[in-house]
């Protein structure tokens, strides 16, 4: 399975769930579309940090529509 924590497996117009900055306590997820990657890095250990259509910001937990 792919995970969130790999850039390469991130694209634009991607269905994710994010956990949002307030949200890291208690997990609660947020489902959208990826509308820009912020993480340059390849590799991060809390998700990959992506942007929304909707304008939410967020760590990559799972990728609902694996390509």
């Amino acid at each position: 399975m792919k995970t969130g924590t790999e850039r390469k497996n991130i694209k634009i117009g991607q269905e994710v769930s994010v956990v949002e900055k307030q949200n890291q306590r208690n997990g609660t997820l947020t489902l959208g579309i990826v509308a820009k990657i912020l993480t340059n890095a390849q590799h991060h250990p809390h998700g990959i940090k992506v942007m929304l259509e909707d304008g939410v910001v967020g760590r990559v937990k799972q990728i609902t529509n694996p390509e």
